[in-house]
């Protein structure tokens, strides 16, 4: 079957930009809204349940990225049998990871208490909450998730995308209607499992109405078996360590400080992601062609082209840096309130753990790109369990602030100098490592000076009201940084390419 990759490919970036909009802005509204009907308290307990079941969930890691990845050739080919195959295969791994996320998060209800510091909710039942928290992650493991899989073979990612965005305004709804209308904690959760279980109904729908001859029915062969199973060991522990990475953070922050910190942690994370989501839509835009040159193109080619697409994605890094600092503050305490507001020091370690995490996506897609996924798995268990120690230990000792510098240390021997080593070995040789650094170690030290200038800039300017302050120091954050990154760039080899590649675009496109 020929795909349109190129219409389906607008479709989707369309569908996928305002589905990540819709993503962003709703847990902002939720939140708010707990936050000024129920309490911070409330905001932890949600934020503790989430964590705690994407833990749980890394079991699934792994499978649906190995499923898909065998899809590609029988969809090209037609072969209607072997994909039903593997739907079957997809299915049945599905209900046993669904059936294991059950056991195990039946099994830790007991010690629920021993994971919060100080008191929660009296109104509320501990267990009876979480019970619904995890429903909402068990079901769909029951209910055609698997079916999803069709829609990324055949590039129709936009029908997703769409089903997603509108279930989650309708749930955001619905949620805030409860809340206001019973202020009643069970109203606001239990909403969730029933709108996933209205999710996957009408993505299975859509599914069996574009590709009716599609069903879970067949075997694969040993072989093919063998083939996704290596896959799936490749994918499992880069995944894990990246989704568990926030989640153990959070399950620290609740045992060590309670709930109301949890909140408050995870208010400003939840701004980072969001950031983070938008920025990775530039650095994801680059995968297809860095696939592409790996295969065609000279190691010395492909690292040259590297330190040019690095260069662009650290400017935008870096100017998002800039913007945390002097941002973050004004925005959390017009959004929360004062109360709700983490040390500025912290602000500035958030920023740091943010830019540690631009630095290395570059590179991490020369990695995907080379499919040195086996060759990560040590780094990737080392950096979760480091984190997971030094959260204990210096959690406990400095409390939020040890908990982020924990992250911030495993980031940055594990995520960031392993990383480049392995794939500098296996890849680029060790030779150009040298190199490496020192590029990417002025232009960190050019966006530490921006983060200084621009900060001392807008502390500099005394506003009584917080829109208003938080307006200027927008606008000064817009100016400033981007004007000195030209002024030090803007004849070099690197920022002329840039340009030309930006503006060239733009003119293909009016």
């Amino acid at each position: 079957m020929q795909i349109d990759v190129i219409q389906n490919g607008k479709k989707n970036l369309i569908a996928g930009f305002a589905n990540k909009i819709i993503l962003l802005i709703c847990p902002f509204i939720e939140k708010t809204v707990i936050q000024y009907t129920l309490g911070a308290q409330y905001l932890g307990l949600g934020s503790l349940f989430s964590a705690i079941l994407s833990v749980l969930s890394i079991t699934e890691l792994g499978f649906s990225t190995a499923v898909v990845y065998h899809m590609y050739k029988p969809a090209s080919e037609g072969d209607t049998a072997k994909i039903n195959a593997l739907l079957a295969y997809y299915k049945k791994a599905y209900r046993v990871i669904g059936l294991t996320i059950l056991g195990v998060g039946l099994a830790i209800t007991p010690f629920l208490g021993h994971l919060i510091k100080g008191s929660y909710p009296e109104e509320i039942n501990l267990t009876a909450v979480y019970l619904v928290y995890l429903a909402n992650t068990v079901v769909s493991y029951f209910l055609y998730s698997y079916l999803e899989s069709i829609l990324v073979v055949y590039q129709q990612g936009n029908i997703k995308s769409t089903i997603n965005s509108f279930v989650r305004l309708m749930l955001l709804i619905c949620q805030v209607l409860a809340l206001l209308l019973t202020k009643n904690y069970y109203c606001f959760a239990v909403l969730m499992p029933l709108f996933t279980v209205v999710t996957n109904l009408w993505t299975a729908w859509r599914v069996h109405q574009l590709y009716p001859q599609y069903h879970a029915e067949g075997k694969l062969s040993t072989e093919e078996l063998g083939s996704i199973r290596k896959v799936v060991a490749g994918t499992f522990v880069q995944r894990a360590c990246i989704v568990t990475r926030n989640s153990l953070d959070s399950i620290c922050i609740s045992a060590y400080l309670g709930l109301t910190m949890t909140a408050i942690y995870n208010n400003y994370y939840t701004v980072l992601a969001g950031i983070i989501a938008f920025v990775n839509i530039v650095s994801a835009s680059f995968m297809g062609g860095i696939g592409n040159h790996v295969a065609t193109r000279s190691v010395e080619e492909n690292y040259e082209e590297m330190k040019k697409l690095d260069f662009v994605y650290l400017w935008l890094g870096g100017w998002c840096t800039v913007c945390l600092l002097c941002l973050f503050q004004p925005f959390m305490q017009l959004w929360m309130g004062p109360e709700m507001m983490l040390p500025f020091p912290v602000v500035c370690l958030l920023c740091l753990y943010f830019y540690l995490l631009r630095l290395g996506e570059i590179r991490y897609l020369y990695t995907s790109a080379n499919g040195l996924w086996w060759e990560q798995r040590h780094r990737a268990i080392a950096e979760t369990a480091m984190n997971l120690v030094l959260n204990i230990v210096l959690g406990k000792l400095f409390g939020v602030y040890g908990i982020v510098i924990a992250t911030i240390i495993s980031l940055f021997l594990c995520n960031y100098l392993w990383s480049v080593s392995i794939v500098f070995k296996h890849y680029f040789s060790m030779e150009r490592i040298k190199d490496y650094y020192l590029y990417q170690g002025k232009q960190s030290l050019l966006v530490l000076i921006a983060c200084l200038i621009t900060y001392g800039i807008c502390a500099a300017i005394p506003l009584s009201g917080l829109l208003a302050q938080l307006i200027v120091r927008a606008l000064i954050c817009i100016t400033v940084p981007n004007a000195l990154f030209y002024l030090v760039y803007r004849k070099t080899k690197r920022f002329l390419y840039a340009k030309n590649k930006i503006f060239g675009r733009i003119r293909r496109l009016v």
